[in-house]
């Protein structure tokens, strides 16, 4: 079918994906603009013209990962969970998932982004560190109507959010899905045996 004059001739929202993809695998600095064409199937005309530059196409690329998965955070951590330690693994639960997913790349785009911050611009920088403050804070919030005291809450969100990063290095290494099931586990545990708030 032929399209009509000035309209795009190519799914937008598709070619997004494609290359949330490209920088997912290989993080912004070696998502060149030759793997972005050949991941999205874009002339760099097309690429430039409908997503701006390669940091403008990164940020919607970031952002279309964050409207993927974050709402799968948020509906596992809306609970009610019985305890702090139930809410790390809800969390944690996520990541595995996403891991064990064989329709995407290893790892977390927003964890290979934060390993690449000198490379990105100011912007970017603030937005990969916008979403992770973002999970933090609602883990916190998940935590305190679990029953953790606001301390504990806030060690627990920092170290949940630290196993779910390192989930996702651990998966680009190479290691298989029985120990990072194990990595996981061992978090919610400790989040079980941390003591009870003070009354």
């Amino acid at each position: 079918m032929t399209a009509m004059a000035g309209r795009k001739q190519f799914d937008v929202d598709e070619a997004l994906r494609r290359a949330m993809h490209v920088f997912w695998r290989w993080g912004y600095s070696e998502a060149s603009i030759d793997r972005l064409t050949e991941g999205t199937g874009l002339g760099r005309g097309s690429l430039y013209g409908t997503f701006g530059g390669k940091s403008a196409l990164f940020r919607k690329s970031l952002a279309r990962y964050a409207q993927t998965y974050h709402p799968l955070y948020e509906q596992a951590l809306s609970g009610p969970h019985p305890g702090p330690g139930a809410v790390v693994e809800a969390f944690l639960r996520v990541a595995l998932n996403r891991i064990a997913d064989p329709a995407v790349p290893d790892g977390c785009l927003l964890t290979v982004s934060a390993t690449q911050f000198p490379a990105l611009d100011e912007e970017s920088r603030a937005m990969v560190r916008a979403l992770m403050d973002g999970l933090r804070a609602r883990l916190e919030e998940a935590l305190l109507a679990a029953g953790a005291g606001e301390q504990e809450a806030a060690k627990l969100a920092l170290c949940a959010l630290a196993t779910n990063k390192s989930l996702a290095v651990l998966s680009r290494a190479g290691f298989p899905g029985e120990d990072l099931a194990t990595v996981a586990a061992a978090a919610a545990e400790n989040a079980k045996a941390l003591p009870d708030r003070p009354a």
